[in-house]
């Protein structure tokens, strides 16, 4: 399913705000993308820096809503007109979030 860090989202409106109007080509809309992930993938990259991590993954009727949904988003527009490029991959979402969980809890 299409995911994106909400720093990237940020920063995406931040770009296109600051975009040189005369590079601005679509009037109504861009699309911007991130990166995709499973509970299972992100289980296992969770693992790298907790080992004993364990995930209880039962969908319920959401995930019939979530099947409905586009497999990818195409940001070429974007990429194209404004250089949109997304900071953070999977891994790097993943590995943000941990530092700042742990930063919260006191883990080191």
């Amino acid at each position: 399913m299409p995911m994106m860090y909400m720093d990237d989202a940020m920063k995406a409106t931040l770009n296109l705000m600051e975009a040189e109007k005369s590079k601005i080509k679509i009037n109504y809309s861009y699309n911007v993308a991130g990166f995709s992930f499973t509970p299972k993938e992100i289980y296992e990259e969770i693992k790298k820096y907790f080992p004993a991590f364990e995930i209880e993954y039962n969908p319920d009727f959401r995930q019939n809503i979530a099947d409905s949904w586009v497999k990818s988003i195409d940001d070429t527009e974007a990429q194209r007109d404004w250089n949109w490029q997304p900071q953070f991959n999977f891994e790097e979402m993943v590995k943000t979030m941990i530092f700042h969980l742990k930063e919260k809890l006191g883990i080191s």
